[in-house]
């Protein structure tokens, strides 16, 4: 009895905690949204999320971008990974983390530095005399060379490219350690029973290292889309603030010149709807994940 007492006085900090910082703070974003700025009950707040229709597919456009290059970039390298000694593979997952441990904003700003138009990347392509070469042939291929006007930089930063950049690297790492956690989990004897029943190489993968990893994928893929499809930061900085995207909409609503929280809570809201559905989708799969590393 004394056990049970000191073990519910314990949870008791942790439940003030969540109530003071997760549960209160949901409860009003549920409240603004359905509220107006008389105190009445309404949907005027959802149906003028329309105005942002734009916002909406761009995020989500720019998030499966970034998703997709995520997933096609880290399946293999957490299957060669998975194919390495235990030594390498210490060292590489420590190097794959090892930008983590820096601060996210930092991060950030060193990507700025390098895409810039005076950026490290631009200024190398200018001392190699990149520009000088491209502008000899496109003046020797224009039928008006008069009205061809030089260039000395290319426009990487403040576009659309780049924002998907700093998405994928950021969360690359989201990507590969789900699927290499489960593909170095697989039953070795399987892709050798594959082998001795005259499977190749490919036909391997096709057939069993693939199936079994797709729990990792799919761990992967809500990793990525739910932090891409939510962010701010990155827009901000790497997309000049042309690239709106809803973290951006969101932090306008509430702390920029358009101030009205109940749209910003009602985007909140939809906001909080798109992680729940990705991360009951991943739940689902959960099971799967664990009776394919049992296989």
């Amino acid at each position: 009895m004394r056990n049970r007492k000191m073990a519910a006085l314990t949870t008791v900090p942790y439940v003030i905690w969540m109530a003071l910082f997760v549960v209160i703070p949901l409860v009003l974003i549920v409240v603004y949204a359905f509220t107006s700025k008389a105190g009445g009950f309404t949907l005027q707040n959802f149906s003028a999320m329309g105005d942002y229709a734009k916002v909406f597919a761009r995020s989500l456009w720019l998030a499966l971008a970034a998703t997709v290059i995520c997933l096609i970039i880290g399946y293999p390298v957490a299957y060669a990974l998975s194919k390495m000694g235990p030594s390498f593979q210490r060292t590489a997952i420590m190097l794959l983390m090892l930008p983590m441990w820096i601060n996210f904003l930092l991060r950030t700003y060193a990507w700025m530095s390098l895409l810039e138009n005076t950026g490290l990347i631009n200024t190398f392509f200018d001392n190699i005399g990149l520009f000088d070469l491209i502008n000899k042939i496109a003046l020797s291929l224009a039928s008006d060379p008069s009205a061809y006007q030089p260039i000395d930089h290319f426009q990487m930063i403040n576009t659309q490219g780049a924002v998907i950049l700093g998405m994928v690297y950021n969360y690359l790492p989201f990507m590969i350690m789900p699927i290499y956690s489960v593909i170095v989990k697989i039953d070795r004897s399987m892709i050798e029973a594959a082998q001795d029943l005259g499977a190749d190489s490919v036909t391997v993968f096709r057939k069993v290292i693939f199936p079994l990893s797709l729990p990792g994928v799919l761990s992967g893929i809500t990793m990525v889309f739910v932090p891409s499809v939510s962010t701010f930061i990155l827009s901000k900085l790497l997309g000049g603030g042309m690239n709106m995207l809803l973290g951006d909409l969101i932090e306008l609503q509430f702390m920029g010149g358009a101030y009205n929280p109940y749209v910003g809570s009602a985007i909140s809201l939809v906001m909080m709807i798109i992680v729940m559905i990705c991360m009951t989708v991943m739940n689902r799969f959960g099971d799967g994940e664990d009776q394919a590393v049992m296989l």
